[in-house]
Parts: structure tokens; C-alpha cells; sequence
């Protein structure tokens, strides 16, 4: 995904990719690669590893398919009656391995983008030979909580409204916590404190504002304390500038560049029911100053307003992979793979 981009001459997501790639190229043992992005799949060209593991959060990858029935190495989230199952498959092997649900790191499995996580942990943790009962406990016993994951979707749940808590500082990482969001039935607002940090590139920010624009109600535009040779307010005023031109209304909007001062501000707006996304870079301070807020304080309560619920979950959080006319695809003793242009040639 694009992150860094135009830092120490990586301009676009395939140069990066092609510098991820050296982990993939020195590996020996297990390869695990995202079978839901294309530039990585394209990776499995590049290694010597003995076994190809391939995640999917599409059950029918016709690739990763392929790949299972010549007896290869995948994670597959495959649906069933009680939900979403994270599977694996070696060696003509199907192995249920646990419901997404039961995981609390994914909020019940409406945080995709931590189901994914899940299946990569559980790729690398089979490959590595630890046995499956204790892929299950690490799984289950893991919690996205301040003291586990700092930044990480920490919840705060003592205010008559839901805080949340998270550094993300990439497209990517906004995606992900705005497709969670839209899956929670918020009762009232959605409010949240929003902030990109000062080197990356404009058209990242511009992702990010629209990205955000149409899942919250109300946005509070700061700066993080390293302005990163940024002016002091030119990343929220550039934020709130985006948001108007993706039709945020000019009276839902904030700008408050002072950190602290604009979890306050956040803090201070929401009501009960409300759910309040802090996107903090300090994210200490940041914890401490949600969770010793108005500790005494009283709301009065409001009545929950109905929220529409999200048919499409997983599919809409990836882009459905279809072969490419033209695309060959190689087949040995460690599974399939998509053959570079070289080999096609």
C-alpha cells in the first residue's frame, strides 16, 4: 500500500513493492504473500523458498484455488452458517482453524483489516511449525487494548460515547478503520480528530480527506507535534479544504492544529451513543487525556438514532483478483504462481 512514498527516492507503490520484495527473495523456508494484491502476488517469482503460502480474504481466488489443488500452502477466509472461518490448507489438508468472531482483536470480524492480520499471523505461525492449539490461544487471548497494541484500535469504553484510538498514517491504514466504522451501528455521531503527517505526499492527504469525508459527521483538523517542515497549520487547513471539496458541509469541520487541544475539542462534542475516532500521533499523551476526561462528569442520555447496516462486509474491503487475458500461470512442487513477463514471453 502507499506508505513513505516520495521519501529517499520511492516515488510509487512498485518501487516499493520491489523493495519489500528483498524479504521475499532471501527467504528459505515459507514465502507468505498477500494473494489479494496483485504486486505481491507477482512476488512468488522472486524466491527459492521450499513451500508458497498465499492469504486471501476471497474464498473463490481463482489463483490461490489452483494453488490448493496442486496441494500448496494458503489462508483463506471461507464463510460458513456461524459467519467467517479462518482455513488452512497444505499438503491436500483442510483445516478449520477458528471463527473470526472469536477473535477479539477483530471487534466480532467487523475490523477486516485485523482478520487479515489474524490469517497473516496464523500463515507465519503454521509455516514456523507451532502447533495449532496455540496459533487458536494466541489468537483468542490477543486484544487490540492500550497495553498490548499502543495505537492500534484501543478502545475506551467508560464515557457514555465510544472513543477510539489509532495511529494510522497511511491510505491504507484510513481505509481500514473508515470500513470499520461504517460496519459499527453507531447510535449517534460519528466524530473524529484527524491528521496526516507533514512528509507525506499531498495527493496522500487528498486520499485520506476523501476517504474519510463521507463516513463521519463531524471532523476536528490537526497537526501531529512534529510538523515534519510543514507550516503549523498547513496540514489541517489543507484537510479541511479537501473535506469541503468532497462535500463535508464548512460547519462540520474544525480546525484545531494543537494536538491536545483538538482531542479535547472531540472529546468535549461528543454525546452519548457518539463514537469518537482520535487518529493520535502521541498516542501515550493521547490515551491518558481520553481516559481522564471529565471523570465525573454526567451526559444526559439521548435516544439512538437508526444506523444502516452494511450488506457487503469482507468484499467490500478488497478488490476481487481476476486473471489478466494474457497471464500465464506456472505450476511446481511448491503450488501455482503467476509467471513474470519473461517467462510469459
Amino acid at each position: 500500500s502507499a506508505d513513505h512514498l516520495g521519501l529517499r527516492g520511492i516515488d510509487t507503490v512498485e518501487q516499493l513493492a520491489r523493495v519489500k520484495r528483498i524479504i521475499i527473495e532471501i527467504a528459505t523456508d515459507t514465502a507468505v504473500l498477500n494473494a489479494d494484491d496483485s504486486l505481491c502476488l507477482e512476488m512468488a517469482n522472486h524466491t527459492k523458498a521450499e513451500n508458497i503460502c498465499y492469504v486471501t480474504l476471497a474464498d473463490n481466488h481463482p489463483l490461490v484455488r489452483k494453488h490448493i489443488r496442486a496441494e500448496g500452502r494458503a489462508v483463506v477466509l471461507e464463510k460458513g452458517l456461524n459467519g467467517d472461518m479462518i482455513t488452512l490448507y497444505d499438503k491436500g489438508a483442510h483445516i478449520p482453524l477458528l471463527w473470526t468472531h472469536l477473535i477479539p482483536a477483530t471487534l466480532e470480524g467487523k475490523a477486516v483489516h485485523n482478520v487479515q492480520n489474524a490469517m497473516f499471523a496464523a500463515a507465519l505461525s503454521f509455516s514456523m511449525g507451532v502447533p495449532l492449539d496455540d496459533i487458536r490461544h494466541g489468537l483468542r487471548t490477543f486484544n487490540t487494548t492500550f497495553f498490548q497494541a499502543p495505537g492500534r484500535m484501543n478502545i475506551f469504553d467508560d464515557h457514555p460515547f465510544k472513543v477510539i484510538l489509532d495511529y494510522a498514517h497511511n491510505p491504507a491504514a484510513f481505509k481500514g478503520m473508515c470500513h470499520l466504522v461504517s460496519r459499527m451501528e453507531t447510535p449517534g455521531k460519528n466524530i473524529c480528530v484527524i491528521s496526516m503527517p507533514g512528509d507525506r505526499r499531498d495527493e496522500d492527504i487528498q486520499e485520506v480527506g476523501k476517504t474519510v469525508s463521507g463516513v463521519f459527521d463531524h471532523f476536528i483538523c490537526k497537526a501531529d507535534d512534529d510538523r515534519r517542515k510543514r507550516g503549523y497549520d498547513e496540514i489541517p487547513k489543507m484537510l479541511r479544504e479537501i473535506l469541503l471539496k468532497n462535500g463535508v458541509s464548512e460547519d462540520c469541520i474544525d480546525v484545531v492544529p494543537d494536538e491536545v487541544e483538538s482531542i479535547h475539542r472531540g472529546l468535549t462534542l461528543a454525546q452519548p451513543g457518539d463514537l469518537l475516532m482520535v487518529f493520535g500521533d502521541n498516542v501515550s499523551r493521547s490515551w491518558k487525556q481520553i481516559v481522564h476526561f471529565n471523570e465525573d462528569l454526567e451526559l444526559p442520555s439521548i435516544q439512538p438514532k437508526q444506523q444502516p447496516k452494511e450488506e457487503d462486509s469482507v468484499e467490500a474491503f478488497v478488490e476481487q483478483f481476476t486473471m489478466v487475458a494474457g497471464q500465464r500461470i506456472i505450476q511446481d512442487e511448491r503450488g501455482v504462481r503467476l509467471a513474470s513477463e519473461e517467462e510469459a514471453d
